[in-house]
């Protein structure tokens, strides 16, 4: 079984009614994706990924992204802690996040917003350590402060997102409880630094995710001049996961029945509550 550990199956891309999304669920349970982990972003989908997650027999997490900071209003933290409570029993309810930091929109790296980006951050810390609740971490260009913050505010772990660090990071995360995400970027053979990670960390580090419908794998991606002629960009979805696990494990010399069994305990050991799911049969 594999587990997609990140997913926005209430994106946009996913259609009215999350129709693609249900089309799409469907084919990647038959394909041996077991359980998706679909991580709200903002107040006005706590709701929806929770709904979600019922429907499709999956599991959500609750929190408020970095990119969606400029937009939020200090009220939607107690209104994410309120989410927390009410659900605090909801066996889907398996995480705090998307949370985090990022430092590569150049309009989040002025002070005041980064700042506030801060202060939105260690306020999300809190509430998952008062919910006793691992954390799913936005990373970008931002792992130094993150983890800062977490050493001040520690949670027990979870998962760093679509990680592209250093080694030297990745330590520290996973000295903290934390496993990486690797998805659809570790497919690109030019992402020489980020193939390194993938086959070089403790397996023990890794979890895969697709981050849908972002990130697409290399055979999904159309470059720009690509699009200019009319190629469609392909739609990132969790049934892409095992062909993206298998590039992954191919750089570790692995069978991909053994790093489906490693990635899934690992999953299982970060968010804990992923282990009392039935998998979504196909």
């Amino acid at each position: 079984m594999w587990i997609d550990t990140h997913c926005h199956l209430d994106a946009p891309e996913f259609g009215a009614g999350h129709a693609l999304a249900v089309q799409a669920r469907t084919l990647a349970a038959q394909r041996g994706v077991g359980l998706c982990v679909i991580p709200a972003v903002m107040r006005r989908n706590l709701d929806t990924v929770r709904l979600l997650a019922h429907r499709l027999g999956d599991a959500y997490a609750l929190g408020i992204h970095p990119l969606c900071v400029p937009q939020a209003a200090d009220e939607d933290l107690d209104a994410l802690d309120a989410a927390l409570t009410e659900h605090r029993s909801d066996p889907r309810l398996v995480a705090v996040g998307e949370i985090g930091l990022d430092f590569f929109v150049p309009a989040l790296c002025e002070p005041a917003m980064r700042e506030r980006q801060e202060r939105f951050y260690r306020a999300q810390l809190r509430l998952a350590r008062k919910h006793g609740l691992p954390v799913i971490l936005h990373v970008r260009r931002s792992a130094d402060v993150l983890l800062k913050h977490l050493r001040e505010l520690p949670t027990g772990g979870g998962i760093g997102h679509a990680f592209n660090g250093s080694a030297e990071q990745a330590r520290a995360f996973t000295d903290m409880g934390f496993a990486l995400g690797f998805g659809g970027a570790a497919t690109f053979e030019p992402a020489k630094r980020l193939r390194a990670l993938a086959a070089e960390l403790p397996l023990s580090a890794l979890v895969l995710e697709t981050d849908a419908p972002d990130i697409p794998p290399h055979w999904l991606y159309a470059t720009v001049a690509e699009r200019a002629v009319g190629r469609p960009q392909g739609l990132n979805t969790p049934a892409e996961l095992p062909r993206i696990a298998e590039v992954i494990a191919g750089l570790r010399g692995m069978a991909p029945a053994e790093f489906a069994e490693a990635t899934t305990a690992n999953a299982m050991r970060v968010l804990p509550r992923l282990a009392a799911l039935e998998p979504v049969a196909p």
